[in-house]
């Protein structure tokens, strides 16, 4: 499986991900980006021993998009703290079932159980929130722009089902609409950060793969 190389320089690698490939190595032993990209380096830039590549987020294995890796532990311990006190700005694309509304914000809690998330209806679980907008729609679904407030597990799956809009081809949360193998219609569309060792601001941008609809 290929993913293509958006930026690379001495401390930073950014790909985008194609849907239905592991971010991180798992039990099933299937390939997986992380070590994909290691191999890249090692090739591209005639690296000896075992390639540094530090892993600061993460896609699931479903999903498209773009990620950024460290190549130095510097800038893995600065991009991981940007991350953590969410100082970058993430953007997804969705195509999910239903009519959504032009704009709006969901702020839930979200309860994780296993390899699972729920909202919360007790109050429970972790604060998670997200803004979107409606970039269009057509044969009962809605092309929705989000912009993520809070990085929880399967957050835009689970709020989006949750109020009646599952992401295409998402059969876990609700979906009955198929889509691409291996893959649903969620994409990491871009991702802003501040370079670990420039005070430069980046935007990485990829786009979704042939598979989404051409009129996207």
């Amino acid at each position: 499986m290929t993913f293509e190389v958006l930026f690379v320089d001495n401390h930073l690698l950014v790909v985008c991900k194609p849907a239905g490939l592991l971010v991180q190595a798992d039990r099933t032993g299937d390939a997986s980006l992380l070590e994909l990209c290691r191999m890249h380096v090692k090739q591209t830039f005639n690296k000896p021993g075992k390639v540094f590549l530090g892993l600061v987020h993460r896609l699931d294995r479903p999903v498209s998009g773009v990620v950024v890796f460290a190549r130095t532990s510097k800038a893995a311990a600065r991009l991981s703290a940007q991350f953590r006190l969410r100082q970058v700005t993430k953007i997804y694309w969705a195509l999910v079932e239903g009519k959504v509304p032009l704009e709006g914000t969901l702020v839930d809690r979200l309860v994780r159980t296993g390899v699972h998330s729920r909202i919360g209806t007790t109050g429970t679980g972790q604060l998670a929130a997200l803004h979107f907008r409606r970039l269009g729609y057509g044969q009962e679904m809605s092309w929705v722009e989000v912009d993520l407030g809070t990085g929880r597990h399967h957050q835009i799956r689970v709020q989006l089902a949750y109020y009646g809009h599952p992401v295409l081809g998402d059969r876990r949360y609700g979906s009955t609409r198929p889509f691409a193998p291996g893959s649903i219609a969620l994409h990491a569309r871009s991702l802003t950060i501040t370079h670990p060792t420039r005070p430069d601001e980046m935007t990485f941008t990829a786009e979704p793969g042939s598979y989404w609809p051409k009129q996207l």
